[in-house]
């Protein structure tokens, strides 16, 4: 398994969106997103977009208001999760027109869907836009 848990967060530090693949209880994940969020909201821009935490990864990118937080195995690549956040950000444009934390926050079950639809089980399964959006625009007509 590669992704273990994608968070999105404020720049005050507050969740917008948590999505694990593998059980943690409520305490060990309240724990781990204050911990990892600590971490990456007080290095500068100027420092690279990977910490280590734990026994995991943690692949990050800032985009306006919001951070993209990938937590990953060792040995998965950088590059392709940040190139993963980019496109979760650009699929999540598309639907919204430039994304921003409120869509996020009226929007919730959206932005999980886009998610589900783009990984499974820890494992990135579409990287098309398109199919990735389809099934919401169908939700979206009927609604």
């Amino acid at each position: 398994m590669g992704i273990r848990f994608v968070l999105l967060v404020n720049k005050q530090g507050q969740t917008r969106l948590a999505q694990y693949y593998e059980y943690l209880t409520l305490d060990e994940r309240r724990a781990l997103e204050g911990e990892i969020v600590r971490k990456c909201l007080a290095r500068t821009e100027h420092q690279c977009s990977f910490v280590e935490h734990r026994n995991y990864k943690v692949v990050y990118r800032r985009y306006a208001s919001l951070f993209f937080l990938v937590g990953v195995d060792n040995d998965e690549n950088e590059l392709a999760i940040l190139e993963f956040i980019h496109l979760l950000v650009e699929t999540m444009d598309r639907h919204f027109g430039n994304v921003c934390e409120l869509d996020i926050m009226f929007h919730l079950e959206k932005a999980h869907f886009m998610l589900e639809e783009m990984v499974m089980n820890g494992c990135i399964v579409e990287t098309n836009k398109q199919n990735i959006l389809a099934p919401i625009q169908l939700m979206d007509k009927a609604s």
